[in-house]
C-alpha cells in the first residue's frame, strides 16, 4: 500500500519540515534544506533518502549541487486516502444522526 510508505516517511518531524519547505514550490539544494533543521548535511541526506524511497521527492544533479524537488502527486495520494476515510465517517455520522432523529426514545 503506497499510502503506508508515504505516511511512514512523513512520520518524522525533520522530514515534515523538509516537505513543508519544498511545498513552497521551488527546488532546494541539500545544503539549503539542511539549514536550521538542527542536523548536518549528511543527516539531511539520510532523511531525504527516506523521502526518495517513498517517492515523495526526487533528486537531480545540477552541477556540483543536488537539487531536491517535491512530488506533489504523492501528497495528493495521501490526501485522497484521508479524504476517503473522512467521507466514510461523514456517512456513518449522518446515518447515526438520521437514526437518532427518526427513532426518539420513549420515557
Amino acid at each position: 500500500m503506497i499510502e503506508a510508505q508515504i505516511y511512514k516517511a512523513l512520520g518524522d518531524p525533520v522530514r515534515l519540515q523538509i516537505i513543508t519547505r519544498l511545498a513552497a514550490g521551488s527546488p532546494y539544494t541539500i545544503g539549503e534544506l539542511s539549514k536550521n533543521l538542527g542536523i548536518s548535511r549528511q543527516g539531511a541526506r539520510k532523511q531525504l533518502q527516506v523521502l526518495v524511497s517513498a517517492n515523495l521527492v526526487h533528486l537531480s544533479q545540477k552541477g556540483r549541487e543536488t537539487e531536491v524537488v517535491l512530488d506533489t502527486d504523492k501528497l495528493t495520494i495521501a490526501k485522497q486516502f484521508i479524504t476517503n476515510i473522512e467521507q466514510q465517517w461523514d456517512l456513518r455520522l449522518q446515518a447515526l444522526k438520521d437514526f437518532v432523529e427518526n427513532n426518539p426514545t420513549k420515557k
